[in-house]
């Protein structure tokens, strides 16, 4: 085995970690008999030779040796190395990234395209690996061969072959999900392989097959798939239970800790494989989970069917079930507009329940959707009643923040909230979200402000506890409690540590936020306006005006930093033009000329406030319509302009803007996948905006 590799310069090329030299050692370490040697080697392959998926010289050169792996009977999990080849050699760059590419990664692109050429010529050696003994390797090959081999007819009629004799379940599922791949690829067996799968999703298969055929069909097929959609894969996940029933509750959870337990790896790889197993381990079906999120994912922005597939799970008596659908809920409303008052409903009684995973998992996503959250009101008061020692949450690297189920009721507005908050007040630590727990219950957290006073005064006192006087300033903010003014002057004195700037910036924008009641800050604001420069500078004059109403105080302050070479300047600097309007005229040459600034942020700013400097809209509205269409993210600040002004009569192209934005599914700010926060709450007060610039009642809720 391995003729030729000594032969291979390998101390020449380079991987993620430096010099590829020991790639041979990783090589020999796959074909190891230890298992814990064949799994560093895996990860080793992963993290450096293919790191994050990409293809060096030195990933070029072990695809043959690789082959011979595959081939060996010999070689135990060879189904790992099928699947590092497929990784290898199946990666594609659109047409329109390759026109974008800088030098390094135009190499980097030639590198995939040399690896997919050597491992689709050696692809044929997967199509004897369909009937392999190893039922690891059975699992890999079809996907290997939907993904790699160039004849696509012949792989769906192995696939179609195969699958009568296949004696597992999983594996025949596999070949299900490679015809899905091959329609996806090829669009001259695209219409065959579709009719196979809506033959295996009607006929009596076994439910698990006839789910993977359904998931597929919405990826590759939607028109085709049965009207009943929903009842159909509802029936099939009850089919499913009945086969594979739940063995109650909190059982799954400690399988999976059993499992873990006996799986103790350093490895990414090994941790991935623990997590597997954990998965294997309890009871149900795991990969019922996989076929469903294919299916949600396919089924895209059909919202209501979505809806009434996760409204079935929550409801069902498999908690594993019930946690897959929490989490799917998650990327769901995260990403599209709809209905969610039934399914928030049935997350927030998941909070109940015995199983750890399941309660957390549905209190961050009531958390994350907090204006939402409504319909779990009532469940999320009783977790909060029974969780006294852990409102609080200190974790081992970073800020500590509230339980999420705390956060959470702040942001439905429930006043139950306030008896918690106080409580946290008065303990040893200020967690960092607070400030924005006080500020979703407004005017109803007045009672706070006097404990929040307090406290920061406190900390007012301690240079070492600087970072926690921000969330008390969050806070006092949007109680608008001026009678703070002395605690917030206080801290804007304090020392010049790294921290100060942002916590001076935080001090300034409270100040301005107490408005006329702050006037005992303006001497201090006067003095630290005309000592500073840049962005703080500005941001005093801000707090100055807010505060004292002296236009004539903060203008010079105003022009000389929108000549300023640094954007987070000019941008601050145009926000207060805007908050000035007509009484900033002098600055309007000015903000024409930032129109054509290269960073679009400071282009959008710019815009805005010239619109309320000059009173004139159309100049600026192609700038404001191209920021729509490149960065989501500027549309609140736009349409609040355009709802205020009445601009969006300045042209068909913002009328039209607005109405193209009340008639999407998609949030605005929903992230690809739906990982992350999208700030639903903004995307709410987006749509309200766009209506009332068209004073038009209608449109999407």
């Amino acid at each position: 085995m391995f003729a030729g590799i000594d032969e291979v310069d390998w101390a020449s090329m380079e991987h993620a970690y430096g010099p590829a030299d020991d790639v041979p050692a990783l090589l020999a370490g796959l074909a190891s008999a230890d298992a814990a040697e064949r799994e560093r080697a895996l990860d080793g392959m992963y993290g450096a030779v293919h790191h994050q998926g990409d293809v060096y010289a030195c990933t070029l050169a072990c695809i043959p040796f690789l082959f011979e792996l595959v081939a060996d009977p010999a070689v135990a999990e060879r189904g790992a190395i099928v699947e590092l080849l497929t990784s290898i050699g199946g990666i594609e760059l659109a047409e329109d990234d390759e026109d974008e590419l800088d030098e390094d990664e135009i190499e980097g692109a030639a590198n995939y395209a040399m690896a997919a050429a050597a491992v689709c010529a050696g692809a044929e050696v997967f199509v004897g690996l369909l009937a392999d003994d190893d039922r690891g390797v059975r699992l890999a090959a079809p996907l290997a061969l939907a993904t790699l081999h160039t004849e696509p007819a012949r792989v769906l009629a192995l696939l179609r072959g195969r699958l009568p004799v296949e004696p597992d379940e999983e594996v025949r599922l596999a070949l299900v999900e490679a015809a899905g791949r091959l329609a996806l690829r090829h669009v001259p067996v695209a219409d065959t392989a579709a009719h196979w799968l809506s033959r295996l999703a009607m006929q009596e298969y076994a439910p698990g097959l006839r789910l993977a055929a359904l998931a597929q069909l919405a990826r590759c097929a939607p028109g085709a798939l049965p009207v009943d959609i929903v009842p159909r894969v509802a029936d099939l996940l009850r089919d499913l239970r009945a086969a594979h029933p739940p063995a109650g509750p909190g059982t799954r959870a400690a399988a999976e800790a059993a499992a873990r337990e006996g799986v103790q790896s350093p490895t990414l790889i090994g941790q991935l494989r623990a997590l597997h197993a954990a998965e294997a381990a309890g009871p149900g079906t795991p990969w019922a989970t996989d076929l469903l999120r294919t299916l949600h994912g396919a089924l895209g922005d059909r919202v209501e069917d979505r809806v009434a597939l996760l409204t079935d799970q929550l409801c069902s008596p498999d908690e594993g079930q019930r946690l897959d659908a929490v989490r799917m809920s998650g990327g769901l409303i995260r990403v599209w507009r709809g209905p969610y008052d039934e399914l928030v409903r049935l997350v927030g009684e998941q909070l109940a329940e015995p199983d750890p995973r399941l309660r957390d998992a549905a209190a961050h996503l009531l958390a994350d959707v907090r204006v939402l959250a409504g319909p779990a009101a009532d469940a999320l008061a009783a977790r909060v009643a029974v969780i006294p020692g852990t409102w609080i949450r200190q974790w081992e690297n970073g800020q500590p923040s509230l339980d999420p189920a705390v956060l959470a009721l702040a942001g439905t507005g429930d006043v139950r909230a306030l008896p918690v908050l106080a409580a946290v007040l008065e303990g040893p630590v200020v967690p960092h979200d607070l400030g924005h727990a006080v500020a979703a219950l407004g005017t109803a957290a007045s009672p706070l402000a006097g404990a929040l006073r307090h406290r920061l005064y406190g900390v007012a006192r301690d240079p070492s506890a600087r970072g926690g006087a921000m969330p008390l300033m969050h806070a006092l903010a949007s109680l608008r409690a001026d009678e703070a003014t002395p605690e917030v002057l206080r801290v804007l004195r304090g020392g010049t540590e790294a921290e100060a700037p942002r916590v001076r910036q935080s001090a300034l924008r409270t100040l301005g936020a107490f408005g006329p009641g702050a006037r005992g800050a303006v001497g201090e604001l006067e003095a630290l306006m005309r000592r500073s420069e840049g962005r703080e500078a500005v941001d005093a004059a801000d707090a100055l005006y807010s505060v004292s109403g002296d236009v004539d105080a903060v203008l010079p302050v105003l022009i000389e930093a929108l000549t300023a070479e640094e954007p987070p300047s000019v941008r601050a600097a145009s926000g207060l033009a805007g908050r000035l309007g007509a009484r900033a005229a002098a600055t309007a040459p000015r903000l024409r000329a930032l129109l054509g600034h290269d960073d679009l942020r400071v282009r959008v700013d710019a815009a805005l406030a010239l619109c309320e400097v000059s009173g004139r809209s159309a100049e600026t509205w192609p700038v404001l319509l191209a920021a729509w269409t490149q960065n989501p993210y500027v549309r609140v600040r736009v349409a609040d302009t355009l709802a205020r002004t009445g601009a969006a009569a300045a042209g068909s192209g913002a009328a039209h803007a607005l109405r193209a934005e009340l008639s999407s599914v998609r949030r605005h700010n929903a992230r690809d996948g739906g990982f992350g926060t999208s700030d639903i709450a903004a995307d709410a007060h987006l749509l309200a905006l766009c209506r009332q610039a068209l004073r038009d009642p209608g449109g999407r809720g």
